[in-house]
């Protein structure tokens, strides 16, 4: 059997926005939601230090002991990728959930329903067979001994050094469930959505489909910390730090009636600097998105926005005036809409439909750029104020 997720959860409603393409931040800014008796989560994945991905041979397979997978390039369709490995596009199609004639993006990775012809040198692969775990034999550590010994005058030049089969061990392979995004994956496994996206070939949008297989990235193994040096070294009696001088060898004791008056000056009362009372520098500077009620507040880590329920179809309007950063959608479809604004602000705008903007446009304080959804129970806007990226209460910001 070959690994699979953790553990099989009841299907979550999430809406996710990937802003890796926000050129101010290095990794994507992500939007949760897990249905309607929870909140919209933002935390980021944790940044575990990750393995990069092991290198494909020439058919572009990548073989574990437990299951294969196969690498697309560049302008590759499904059957392309059938071609190479030797499978019938039908079948690789069925187990990935995806028709033949699709494209594929470059990288992305295609889970194998069986397993093909390993890797081998006539593949373009340096060793033969799966990838294993590393291992140390009594000849790497005889080859090591030798390499760190003194050299000696040889007759004969050193043979070239041969590259070696790669090792690794064996990724956790997801199969990506409904509801499921690549950052609740990310958190489930505690490793970066960036390293997710990069094993796996995911698009600047970060998305994934229901079905498909996902490898999990390995923890890259911190290299154990040299030693702090110890001084050992003893020294004989008197050879060691010198004897400071006491101050009373280089300064003469004060007078006596300089000694009273000194005591008997007290010491100014402090003073405590509160400072001055201040508020975020755009407070009352956003309008509301829509005019209805606060049905979910903002709770850090529980909720990063406030929900606002109102009448299906009424306009959701930009709160403030700024740039269209970025637009894209949850698992499910769902449009979500990011605002840049000025003082390195960002505004959320989620569980919207009918969007009418598009990414860089320049909007007003005010105008529509989208609509609530069409059904009274999902007619509310998940609205977020952002500092760069991390989320603020956006209470404070509106009018």
């Amino acid at each position: 059997m070959f690994p699979t997720s953790r553990t099989r959860r009841a299907p979550l409603v999430l809406y996710t926005c990937a802003l890796a393409v926000l050129a101010a931040c290095d990794d994507p800014l992500e939007l949760g939601q897990r249905g309607l008796g929870g909140g919209f989560t933002t935390s980021q994945a944790a940044q575990t230090a990750t393995e990069d991905r092991p290198r494909p041979d020439q058919r572009g397979v990548i073989s574990y002991p437990g299951y294969q997978v196969a690498v697309a390039e560049r302008g590759d369709t499904l059957a392309d990728v059938a071609a190479r490995v030797g499978l019938p596009p039908n079948e690789l199609g069925r187990f990935n959930g995806i028709e033949p004639d699709v494209p594929l993006r470059a990288g992305e990775v295609i889970a194998l329903p069986r397993r093909v012809a390993e890797p081998s040198p006539a593949t373009g692969a340096v060793g033969t067979g799966p990838i294993q775990p590393p291992t140390v034999d009594v000849t790497t550590l005889a080859g090591n001994a030798i390499d760190s010994a003194e050299p000696t005058p040889a007759a004969n030049p050193a043979p070239a050094v041969r590259p070696l089969p790669q090792t690794g061990q064996e990724p956790i392979r997801h199969r990506v469930e409904r509801g499921e995004t690549a950052f609740t994956i990310a958190r489930l496994y505690d490793v970066p959505a960036k390293s997710l996206a990069e094993w796996n070939g995911l698009g600047a949008d970060f998305a994934v489909r229901e079905g498909q297989f996902l490898l999990i990235p390995v923890a890259r193994v911190a290299a154990p910390r040299p030693a702090a040096p110890t001084n050992d070294a003893t020294t004989a009696p008197g050879e060691g730090s010198p004897t400071p001088t006491p101050p009373s060898a280089t300064q003469p004791l004060p007078d006596d009636e300089e000694t009273a008056t000194a005591a008997q000056t007290p010491d100014p009362e402090p003073v405590a600097d509160v400072g001055t009372a201040t508020q975020p520098a755009n407070a009352g500077a956003f309008a509301f998105p829509v005019v209805g009620s606060i049905i979910r507040p903002y709770a850090k880590g529980r909720n990063e926005g406030i929900d606002i329920k109102a009448a299906p179809g009424t306009p959701v309007k930009a709160a403030a005036g700024g740039t269209v950063a970025a637009i894209t959608q949850s698992a499910e479809g769902v449009p979500i809409i990011v605002l840049r604004h000025d003082g390195n602000l960002l505004t959320v705008y989620a569980n919207v439909d009918d969007v009418k903007v598009t990414k860089g446009d320049t909007v007003r304080k005010g105008q529509p750029i989208a609509a609530l959804r069409a059904s009274a129970d999902d007619a509310f806007v998940h609205f977020e104020v952002r500092d760069g990226f991390d989320s603020v209460d956006p209470t404070p910001f509106l009018e």
